[in-house]
């Protein structure tokens, strides 16, 4: 589990995601914040397939480090502040 979440791109990503109104173009009908990015907004920011920015999202999400939200055909990704925390506080107590 260790090596899976620590890529200098899913790092990005955490950071972006902390202030997506910074990062992202808006999004019709969706608050970026409390709704959360899309798949192609966070894949073309990174400047790789929808394919590859998916896999990424998908194993922070598995992690609990994304919380997801369906809307229409898109899932949407933002953090949970709450689990990163968490994770924070284990690696600083030595796991």
């Amino acid at each position: 589990m260790l090596k899976t979440p620590a890529s200098e791109r899913r790092m990005r990503i955490l950071e972006w995601l902390k202030d997506p109104v910074a990062h992202f173009p808006p999004q019709r009908r969706l608050d970026l914040v409390e709704d959360g990015v899309t798949v192609a907004a966070v894949a073309e920011k990174l400047h790789v397939a929808r394919s590859v920015a998916a896999t990424d999202l998908r194993i922070l999400a598995s992690l609990g480090l994304l919380r997801t939200k369906r809307n229409c055909r898109h899932t949407l990704y933002r953090r949970d502040e709450v689990r990163i925390a968490e994770v924070a506080r284990l690696f600083e107590k030595g796991w």
